[in-house]
């Protein structure tokens, strides 16, 4: 949200805590995993602010357990507040960015669609879906002006997770401001010709070999001069 008020932007927020975050010039509490609710806060923040250029979604639910375990609750809760949670305030954002002279829909999707952890199948399922529609996405709406991309981090937390450091080639976890500077990117100007993409934020893990990852001696030739 800052990265965006720093480029300028008027930014509104929807999320399930009723409590106000000091960036937004709006927030509303909100599910908008619920179809008329995320309509409605398209609506208002539309009306209020006099149209709407971008839309960022950043939602997700995580249960942490193997596939063979995963409750009915727990698989459809993930679906619900990781996938529908960005489908229905597209759908109701489109008929606006359609109409707007820079139109831009930018989720944040994971690295775990791009590498495989263990008890993740709901939430990395659910991601996946998140990537799909943002392809399916761009190729419906980019020739009336919208373009649709995605951000895939990998852990944030930075140099605050030491243990979780070997996998990232960078030699440390993710930063929050470099997942918000990606999304601002990815929704401003200078990404004009970006579309369809999932971008990894994710310090190099999607591309390192496991077999780096448990060698200390393949470790130490990446930093060797």
């Amino acid at each position: 949200m800052a990265a965006l008020v720093a480029d300028g932007c008027r930014v509104a927020g929807a999320s399930l805590e009723d409590q106000p975050v000091k960036e937004l010039e709006l927030h509303i509490a909100a599910d908008c995993s619920r179809p008329a609710v995320a309509a409605a806060v398209v609506d208002q923040v539309a009306e209020e602010f006099g149209g709407l250029d971008v839309l960022v979604t950043a939602a997700g639910q995580m249960p942490l357990v193997p596939a063979h375990r995963t409750s009915d609750e727990q698989w459809t809760g993930a679906l619900v507040n990781t996938l529908d949670t960005v489908f229905f305030p597209v759908r109701a954002a489109l008929p606006y960015l359609v109409d707007s002279t820079a139109g831009a829909i930018v989720a944040v999707s994971s690295v775990n669609t791009l590498v495989g952890a263990p008890w993740a199948a709901a939430y990395t399922a659910a991601k996946g879906g998140v990537d799909a529609l943002v392809r399916q996405l761009a190729v419906e709406y980019g020739g009336r002006g919208v373009r649709v991309n995605a951000v895939a981090p990998g852990m944030v937390g930075g140099a605050a997770l030491p243990d979780a450091a070997a996998g990232y080639p960078i030699g440390r976890t993710i930063e929050a401001r470099e997942v918000a500077d990606a999304v601002a990117f990815l929704a401003g100007p200078k990404a004009s010709g970006i579309t369809g993409v999932v971008l990894p934020v994710d310090g190099g893990l999607s591309v390192l070999s496991p077999a780096v990852v448990g060698r200390a001696d393949l470790q130490a030739r990446l930093r060797e001069d």
